[in-house]
């Protein structure tokens, strides 16, 4: 047996199976089966053009090379993505554990009970912080949910405000880059017209069904929305917010003060930044909107024996409502990312998530202090995580760069830095080093953080959060391995028998393929620091769209959605921009076979 073979590995059959079942078959040979089963007019005539195939030794070796090239710098850039901690015993119990990552999407309740109650404990930790009254288990990022939640809103308008077509969304400008551009993408075909401006200037018309507000807002500020969302309920406009996880155990939560939905990602909670993702969005909503949320709901329900049982209690997915009545195409969950971010929560619980969020506050209002004492001018009166200090910023860019540190330039005159779990105050000093060589000034060293509070008194939160017995039980690395071990012993994954179900799922990754997932060289990437920096992820993506596009005959290859509904999606935008880029934009009709996949319809 040739030992270097990946696929005699992972994929079969073997060599020695073939005879056997080529009889079974009556067919001569593995080509004469083909020839049999394909239609020559798509039978493909010519060899593809890859690579020599490796083993998996040589990729291996092929991986860490490309990461090398890989250049991570400290990032303080911000804007929905900030590096943090995944504590080991979650690394290796749950990333690397084929007991988590090769379970099927768990459609069956009674193999999958262990997934169920993490994910129970995902939309726990989500309710809890967001102060609403359900929230799904997990959506496939920020922007991704902030378009569901305008979606939901259009959807769920007043009857009047539908007879009257209120088809207006307004848009804070505070509103994460990433986020709006995906709002125009999934505004046009719904016929949604989104208008973009400053919340304190929105005089809430009757045009409006719904707003989307970001809490912080994208330059850092903490704004208190409480009587803005009271002034949007008397319009009976509806109101989104995107908001930061971590920030909102300082701040209070928006369902406190009275939000409809409530979007953001739980990367801050554990999940490698991987430049760009995947990571778990989360979306809470009030009881009222349930039928029409995106995604699934886990729901604590009895057995025959009147035991207490989970189950997926609500879902848009095909296989279980009529097709006509899909809500959303999102058909499933990011629950490998959704457990991890869940299992974060159970490790810290309230006190340590409490702990970790007042030193990235601190060490936000630690440098604010120093670099004012240096004699810059800090523009945030109020804040979570990140100032924004107002200075010749190319000065900056070009010193910061050459000392292997990134921040966020919104214009020449600013420098952003979003501070996070990770930031020491060895990092500290090495930022205040930046800014004092920039200007010729002489440097200060911060030796302590200081325990200011810079987000406003009207928004400091007063309400608890999880209080359940699940967060306030595993804080050490041997207890919460325990509880994993015993959650993972109750599903049934790859690691215990063969799953014959489809492949929407990672069961058929081989080991050396989730490897790289671990390297802090691919996992601490940001994905807004200059392209230069990331040659060993801008290599690989390059040789993968190139590869597809080889493989599928087409002309070019996007890599952009984050999964099968959402290229679907994306698929049908292209072709319809493609009919308008031709003066044909009234070729509006799709055929859908009924035999399709239940996320067609939807999309």
């Amino acid at each position: 047996m040739n030992t270097d073979s990946f696929a005699l590995r992972h994929i079969g059959p073997r060599r020695s199976d073939l005879p056997e079942m080529l009889k079974t078959v009556g067919a001569e040979s593995l080509e004469q089966l083909i020839l049999e089963t394909i239609p020559n007019e798509i039978l493909l005539q010519k060899e593809l053009t890859l690579d020599t195939a490796m083993s998996e030794n040589e990729y291996l070796e092929h991986i860490t090379e490309l990461a090398a090239k890989n250049k991570v710098f400290k990032t303080y850039i911000g804007l929905g993505y900030h590096q943090s901690i995944t504590p080991p015993v979650i690394q290796r119990n749950i990333l690397e554990n084929p007991g988590w990552y090769t379970a099927y999407t768990p459609y069956q309740a009674e193999i999958a009970q262990g997934r169920l109650e993490a994910l129970l404990n995902f939309q726990t930790m989500v309710t809890d912080l967001t102060g609403m009254e359900l929230a799904n288990a997990s959506l496939l990022d920020e922007a991704t949910a902030a378009a569901e939640a305008m979606t939901l809103l259009f959807a769920v308008r007043e009857r009047e405000q539908k007879k009257n077509n209120a088809s207006k969304f307004f848009v804070s400008e505070e509103i994460l880059p990433q986020t709006l551009d995906l709002l125009k993408t999934r505004a046009t075909p719904i016929g949604v017209e989104l208008v973009v401006g400053n919340h304190e200037d929105f005089d809430f018309s009757s045009e409006f069904f719904g707003v989307i507000l970001q809490y912080p807002g994208r330059t850092g500020r903490v704004h208190n929305f409480k009587d803005f969302i009271a002034k949007a309920k008397e319009a009976q406009i509806k109101v989104a917010v995107a908001a930061d996880i971590l920030s909102l155990v300082k701040l209070e939560s928006p369902g406190h003060f009275g939000a409809d939905v409530v979007v953001g990602t739980t990367q801050r909670f554990g999940i490698p930044l991987g430049y760009g993702g995947p990571h778990a969005a989360y979306f809470a909503t009030k009881e009222e909107y349930k039928r029409s949320i995106p995604g699934r709901i886990i729901g604590v329900t009895k057995d025959t024996d009147g035991n207490r049982a989970l189950r997926m209690a609500l879902q848009t997915r095909e296989q279980h409502i009529k097709r006509d009545k899909a809500t959303s195409n999102i058909c499933t969950a990011q629950v490998l990312l959704a457990v991890m971010a869940g299992m974060y929560a159970v490790y810290h619980g309230p006190k340590g998530l409490e702990h970790i969020a007042s030193k990235v506050h601190n060490t936000a209002a630690t440098l604010a202090d120093a670099l004012e004492r240096l004699g810059f001018y800090q523009a945030n009166d109020t804040y979570f995580d990140t100032i924004a200090i107002k200075t010749d910023a190319t000065k900056i860019e070009y010193l910061s760069e050459g000392k292997e540190v990134n921040f966020y330039y919104p214009d020449n005159e600013t420098v952003s830095i979003s501070v996070n779990e990770t930031t020491t105050l060895k990092d500290l000093n090495r930022i205040i080093q930046v800014f004092a060589e920039a200007f010729n000034k002489e440097t200060l060293k911060v030796t302590e953080l200081l325990t200011g509070n810079k987000i406003p008194k009207e928004v400091n939160r007063k309400t608890l959060f999880l209080q359940n017995e699940v967060f306030n039980t595993y804080h050490s690395e041997t207890e919460l391995m325990r509880y994993i071990k015993k959650l993972e012993r109750k599903d049934l994954s790859l690691n215990h028998s063969m799953i014959s179900l489809g492949s929407c799922t990672m069961k058929l990754n081989a080991a050396a393929e989730m490897l790289p997932l671990s390297d802090p060289q691919w996992g601490n990437m940001h994905p807004f620091v200059p392209v230069e920096q990331a040659e060993g992820y801008q290599q690989m993506l390059k040789k993968l769209e190139n590869q597809l596009t080889e493989i599928t005959g087409f002309a070019g290859t996007s890599l952009q959605p984050n999964s099968g509904a959402q290229g679907e999606y994306a698929g049908l935008m292209v072709i319809r921009a493609y009919h308008e880029s031709r003066g044909e934009a009234h070729r509006n009709i799709c055929l859908i076979p009924s035999s399709a996949h239940g996320t067609n319809p939807a999309s």
